[in-house]
């Protein structure tokens, strides 16, 4: 019975920021400023893609095997998951809570919307595909990876398709400190109200 608690509560009371945008958009950068000015906590997601040599793993993602993200989707435990870029990933229950930020995807934002629960604050970070490109060269990404990226997120991103978003941000000029301090400042705004 008290797990079955601490699920509920962790699902459906929770106040939480969840930050979209296409590949690139700044939103690692601003969740982390987010947890070092604020002390917010960032959500661990689940992941098939392999780990990135700047990676920690169980700190930048839960790097699992296809069967370990399945088992754990089928099993019930994830509140999203989604396929992008040709692989899994996903947010359990267990790494909901008050105060943590969470970096998805549009059907991500879809899945924790679907909860209904207002406390749950959506922020769309806006950046031109020529901004996300310099971006994923300075960070050393392959050009045909950069192509792909740019491509698929052309459609996945596409503001028509998105679900209701609280905040579009446009992210293109200003720094990564102003961007989290105004998406803070919009965060405590919102749950005071």
């Amino acid at each position: 019975m008290k797990n079955f608690l601490k699920t509920y509560f962790c699902v459906y009371d929770i106040v939480m920021i969840l930050l979209v945008g296409a590949s690139a958009s700044g939103k690692t950068e601003i969740a982390k400023f987010l947890f070092r000015r604020y002390g917010m906590v960032k959500a661990i997601t689940h992941t098939t893609r392999p780990i990135r040599p700047s990676e920690t793993k169980d700190v930048d993602y839960h790097f699992v095997s296809i069967d370990e993200f399945l088992e754990l989707k089928e099993k019930g435990a994830l509140v999203e998951s989604t396929f992008y870029n040709g692989n899994y990933y996903g947010c359990s229950k267990a790494e909901c809570g008050d105060d943590k930020c969470i970096i998805l995807d549009p059907s991500g934002i879809a899945s924790f919307l679907s909860l209904g629960n207002p406390h749950i604050i959506t922020f769309f970070l806006r950046t031109t595909k020529a901004t996300r490109q310099a971006r994923m060269r300075l960070r050393g990404d392959d050009e045909a990876s950069i192509q792909k990226r740019l491509q698929n997120d052309d459609k996945t991103f596409d503001e028509a398709n998105l679900p209701h978003i609280d905040y579009i941000i446009d992210a293109d000029e200003e720094s990564v400190e102003y961007l989290g301090e105004l998406i803070y400042s919009l965060y405590q705004k919102r749950i005071a109200d």
